[in-house]
């Protein structure tokens, strides 16, 4: 696939849990070099869509791809990164450990996972960390060392839910510079966040209520389209008035 080509693309997508539906007919498309800001209340359905991608979701109906393969594929494994709310690392284990391991687990050689090791723990400053066990970590550098997993291959695809949650404005900041970054380098980035002044910060978004769309697109058009004075009264707007099922890019 060319980089013009989408690197998540979803028709129809439909999620049922006990009767209930989850995402309800979802048809949108996600561009690399980007980040796509996945924004809503709790409860709309950002973590189960998320779930979906990275394919450990079923899927009720509808087709999912992403670079090209089916959600789930054996062949993404080591080309989506993927960062949960809790933060999947191993409490007893060190910093170092952890990336040792989950960089063994992508079969990264040995001087690549060394490079990589060492600039993700520059890049998310947790220097000096490195030899603590990960269960003696605050909230904040618990949610980095997860963010850390997730960067350690360098993805192609960063699928990320709520990856700021509890941290301080500066290092916010510094990972939102960190992530239009990459997505200058070409990574696509999914972001989910329930803050909306996080919106203004992507290059694109889909606005979710209750497993629905409520808009895609870029914030500037989403500003024009809604007359609004900012983005969260957009929101607002949108969610007081009829919803659509499609979000293209």
């Amino acid at each position: 696939m060319t980089r013009a080509d989408p690197v998540v693309r979803a028709d129809g997508l439909v999620v049922r849990r006990g009767g209930r539906i989850i995402l309800d007919d979802l048809t949108f498309a996600v561009a690399g070099g980007q980040v796509t800001g996945l924004l809503g209340p709790s409860g709309c359905g950002k973590t189960t869509l998320m779930r979906t991608l990275v394919g450990v979701q079923e899927v009720s109906a509808g087709q999912v791809t992403l670079l090209g393969l089916p959600a789930g594929h054996p062949a993404l494994r080591a080309r989506i990164g993927y960062s949960t709310q809790d933060p999947a690392v191993y409490l007893d284990l060190t910093l170092s450990e952890n990336l040792r391991y989950f960089g063994t687990v992508l079969r990264l050689k040995r001087d690549t996972l060394t490079a990589a090791t060492a600039r993700t723990v520059a890049d998310l400053d947790l220097g000096g960390l490195e030899n603590r066990l990960v269960g003696t970590f605050s909230g904040g550098q618990l949610a980095r060392a997860g963010l850390a997993v997730a960067l350690l291959g360098s993805p192609d695809l960063l699928v990320l839910d709520e990856p700021t949650v509890g941290l301080d404005p500066v290092l916010r900041h510094d990972l939102w510079s960190m992530f239009h970054r990459m997505a200058g380098a070409g990574t696509a980035l999914i972001v989910s966040s329930h803050v909306m002044d996080e919106a203004a910060r992507c290059d694109h978004l889909l606005f979710m209520r209750e497993g629905r769309f409520l808009a895609g697109a870029a914030p500037a058009r989403i500003l024009r389209q809604t007359g609004a004075p900012d983005l969260e009264a957009a929101f607002l707007r949108l969610a007081g008035g009829p919803r659509t099922a499609a979000a293209q890019q």
